[in-house]
């Protein structure tokens, strides 16, 4: 059931046009992913009235998708866009603390490749996780005097890439799967001293729009689809608050297009852990206790499993103990029938199995707080990262 605003009736107008220019240039892979992109460039333009700003990522299994595309479409849709092309994270987060920005990051999979104590790609992961919430900061040491200084770092952001992104970053993510155009899809060029105008025009009107709509939009609380909870409902309220707002059949297309987004996240693959308690549980069964080489073999016969060649490696009792220590789990002496063997019992996957392998309910709403009301919360934040590490001298 939507929750419409009562609110000005031209946001829908603004959002068809919005829709539609983007649509000239950019092939997506079905319309929920066009509404998605559509909604989130409008929250972008009032992003500080909510508690979080759901990242936007276009991502591919090969070049030549149209990722950077979508990014060069919202440069002109998006409030004051800031594409990073190798700029120093000093600048970046200077800039940032002068004005409101949209960050548009093309080729993001290059920042989860490269490694090293003093790489900067080390803060750029941090402004990405961080920054996904309204009053974050980061710490860092500037100056000769290498004083701490606390950087806000809250803005929208959207991505391009190639493969997956950290479970981090895809959770706080709306997730477009970006793929090469068939022989039948068109889209026209884009030549932005032709085409930026038009899209400067549609921006100077949402910014507008937003302002009107902005404070009561995100003080709303939007009926969400069922299965919407916790992290998801961070990433979702924002955008079905906005199609609210805008009124029209938005209301209806954001709630698809989240329920579409959802179901693709639920059946996306799990992590090597979650994978890892979900097969053991075939493997137990109904025995009470397994021992461990019994386990491995096991293991090693699923079908399409990982477990034989794990970065060349099979699976070993060292490598199981590591994965399920975790989960609090570690293997024992274990008794079949007469023989007394390192093992594993069936009763210590069990909260686990509960915790990871089953759906929560969705959680009751309570009073949604920012860092205004919360203070700890910038401090929780700035935990994340070291004042240590990475230190600038501005």
């Amino acid at each position: 059931m939507s929750n419409v605003l009562d609110l000005p009736t031209d946001g829908h107008e603004i959002l068809d046009d919005t829709r539609d220019f983007i649509a000239r240039f950019c092939a997506f892979p079905d319309e929920h992913s066009l509404n998605a992109v559509t909604l989130w460039c409008a929250l972008a333009h009032m992003a500080h009235e909510f508690d979080t700003s759901p990242r936007l990522a276009a991502l591919s299994p090969e070049p030549g998708s149209g990722k950077t595309r979508v990014l060069e479409i919202l440069e002109n849709l998006a409030p004051e866009p800031m594409f990073f092309f190798g700029a120093s994270v000093a600048a970046l987060f200077r800039s940032m603390a002068d004005r409101e920005v949209t960050l548009l990051f093309d080729e993001v999979d290059t920042i989860f490749t490269r490694g090293g104590k003093d790489d900067q790609s080390e803060d750029l992961r941090a402004l990405l996780n961080v920054g996904y919430r309204n009053g974050a900061t980061i710490p860092r040491c500037v100056g000769a005097q290498h004083e701490v200084q606390h950087f806000s770092v809250f803005a929208p952001c959207a991505l391009a890439g190639l493969g997956d992104l950290p479970e981090t970053l895809m959770s706080r993510s709306i997730v477009i799967r970006m793929r090469r155009r068939a022989p039948n899809e068109f889209v026209e060029p884009y030549r932005p001293r032709q085409h930026a105008d038009a899209g400067n025009e549609i921006r100077d009107r949402l910014t507008e729009w937003a302002l009107t709509v902005g404070p009561r939009a995100g003080q709303s609380w939007p009926d969400l689809p069922d299965g919407i909870a916790d992290r998801l409902a961070e990433c979702w309220e924002p955008i079905i608050a906005v199609g609210d707002a805008a009124g029209g059949t938005w209301p209806e297309r954001a709630r698809a297009a989240a329920q579409a987004f959802v179901e693709i996240a639920i059946d996306r693959a799990p992590s090597l852990g979650i994978r890892l308690l979900s097969d053991l549980k075939k493997v137990f069964g109904d025995r009470p206790a397994i021992f461990t080489d019994d386990i491995l073999k096991a293991l090693n016969g699923l079908d399409e499993a990982p477990w034989g060649n794990l970065r060349g490696h099979a699976l070993d009792a060292r490598g199981l103990a590591n994965r399920l220590r975790q989960y609090d789990i570690s293997s024992k002496d274990v008794r079949i029938g007469d023989a007394v063997r390192k093992g594993y019992a069936r009763d210590d996957f069990f909260d686990s199995w509960q915790r990871y392998l089953s759906q929560p309910a969705p959680p009751a709403k309570a009073t949604r707080a920012t860092s205004a009301t919360c203070p700890e919360t910038v401090a929780r934040v700035a935990d994340v990262a070291d004042p240590d590490r990475g230190s600038w001298l501005l």
